[in-house]
């Protein structure tokens, strides 16, 4: 390892046992920090942690499991990583899917939304505490340019009305950026940025959880258009890196440069909605309002 100017940092991927959630941690792993890694799978995460070792040789990296879109693992990955480790520089929330056909979460919550958005809501309020003791510190959230045509629909949040897997997808993704807006605005003074981008439409294995059909359809026909994990996870790897982004934050970004994001994303009202309507779903105050408040 040539490039170690993560040395002596901590970084937690989520999303990290394929795609750019892998690429992500290999090359910060590569850069010298310490690396921790969330799948659904064990035995991917024990396979993508000894893979990111011999590729990098770096030991300090671990793995650990659990489903996103229920709540329950997300406290628990919460608390095993706190158990562990004691600062945290870099939290990448990176885990989403698009779920062609409704489906619910334990916690009684479309999954779509669950995991992309309540994942990273839940995940970030519950290592709050250990981003601030560690600032400067940067929260990097996985979003896409399919919100562009989106809103939020607060009237059916959950699409029990009417579902639609785009529609779902691309909600979630403008939940991302504003919940992102939003965060950014109550973590000023702390030293903790909170940015978003877009990763561009990557080769990833993204959406193949949903039968052989899609798989074709992003194996073949679909092909030509996408980049690399590489390219896809440069923005990711940038914004957890770089000096030029310190201090940077609220911004939302595409091939490493701030960019527009959509008309709705601004709306603060919005924002602040989507924030009181996430705490109700996780059933407590979130830590940022928690410290406004008290």
């Amino acid at each position: 390892m040539n490039d170690t100017s993560m040395q002596g940092k901590v970084c937690l991927v989520t999303g990290a046992t394929s795609g750019i959630g892998q690429e992500t941690a290999r090359a910060l792993a590569d850069r010298g920090a310490t690396v921790v890694i969330v799948g659904r799978n064990s035995a991917k995460v024990t396979q993508t942690v000894t893979a990111i070792q011999a590729a990098t040789g770096n030991q300090d990296v671990t793995g650990l499991v659990g489903d996103l879109s229920v709540q329950a693992d997300v406290r628990q990955v919460a608390r095993e990583f706190q158990s562990q480790h004691d600062r945290l520089d870099v939290l990448i929330n990176n885990a989403g899917m698009l779920f062609l056909q409704r489906q619910t979460t334990p916690d009684g919550l479309e999954r779509t939304f669950a995991l992309n958005h309540m994942g990273y809501f839940l995940l970030t309020d519950l290592l709050l505490p250990t981003l601030k003791a560690s600032a400067p510190a940067r929260i990097i959230n996985v979003a896409s340019s399919a919100h562009q045509g989106a809103h939020l629909n607060f009237a059916d949040l959950q699409g029990a009305q009417k579902y639609g897997a785009m529609r779902a997808y691309g909600q979630s993704k403008l939940a991302n950026i504003m919940f992102t807006y939003e965060l950014a605005r109550r973590l000023q003074g702390t030293g903790v940025s909170a940015n978003a981008l877009h990763p561009g439409f990557v080769a990833s294995g993204f959406a193949r959880n949903n039968g052989p059909t899609v798989a074709f359809i992003m194996n073949t026909l679909l092909r030509p258009l996408q980049i690399s994990n590489t390219q896809g996870a440069a923005t990711s790897i940038y914004l957890a890196t770089s000096p030029d982004v310190e201090g940077v934050t609220g911004k939302y970004f595409s091939r490493r440069k701030a960019v527009k994001s959509n008309a709705a994303s601004y709306n603060q009202a919005d924002q602040q909605r989507l924030w009181t309507v996430s705490e109700e779903l996780i059933k407590q105050p979130s830590e940022a309002t928690r410290v406004q408040t008290s």
